[in-house]
């Protein structure tokens, strides 16, 4: 009798998961990351967010970093407002992407792509494979790191750390190479619809100086070697 109602039993569960925050969720991309053994220097980078309540407050080098953040910010604001209509929300959120992505060596611009195309931006997204939130990040990384629960992954500070150390630590083990590295991040590896979708998303949220573009550029270099 338990086959006969187990798939049931996970339609419900999945609907009730579809449901967190009080709104219905359409089905996220799938971020499908492998499970695979970590360097203590990626363990110590994801563990150090979990469990951050307040938004982090990034510090810029000098007056023209901070110019370029605030321009960023400002237009990236005025295309988020309709996934994000509470400007606090959106505000901290932009700046904890920017964090994140910073911290982690990438362009705040890809980031913003690839959680376009993993999530479209909701906070309590759940994958088909049971990725979870922004960054579609799958649960064993909350088992690997952390205290084993699913749930940290809709914190957001945690989700975009980890989807950020996680991106950085396969363009580490890619030689940079950001085609396949988002294959590995999405668990297509080699297959070309996931990094050209994420790519296309990234020049709609790049830099205002060109940044974006001139790393797009490179990636997509890389990637016909």
């Amino acid at each position: 009798m338990w086959f006969s109602f187990a798939p049931l039993l996970r339609q419900a569960l999945t609907a009730v998961a579809m449901t967190v925050g009080g709104s219905l969720l359409a089905p996220a991309w799938a971020g499908g990351q492998v499970e695979e053994p970590l360097a203590d220097s990626v363990r110590t980078a994801l563990s150090a967010a979990v469990g951050r309540a307040a938004p982090p407050v990034p510090v810029f080098a000098d007056a023209s970093q901070k110019q370029l953040f605030d321009r960023w910010t400002q237009a990236s604001e005025d295309r988020l407002v309709k996934r994000k209509p509470d400007s606090l929300v959106r505000r901290e959120f932009l700046q904890t992407v920017w964090y994140e992505a910073k911290r982690a060596g990438l362009d705040p611009g890809l980031v913003m792509g690839l959680i376009e195309v993993e999530s479209g931006f909701r906070k309590y997204a759940i994958s088909s494979v049971g990725a979870r939130g922004y960054m579609q990040v799958m649960p064993f990384w909350s088992r690997t790191i952390g205290d084993g629960e699913a749930a940290s992954l809709f914190h957001m500070q945690t989700n975009l750390r980890f989807g950020c150390v996680i991106l950085r630590h396969y363009l580490n083990v890619e030689k940079g190479n950001l085609f396949l590295a988002l294959g590995r991040y999405n668990g297509s590896r080699g297959r070309a619809e996931y990094p050209n979708a994420v790519t296309a998303a990234w020049r709609r949220w790049k830099l205002p100086d060109g940044v974006s573009t001139q790393v797009a550029d490179a990636g997509a270099g890389a990637t016909r070697h």
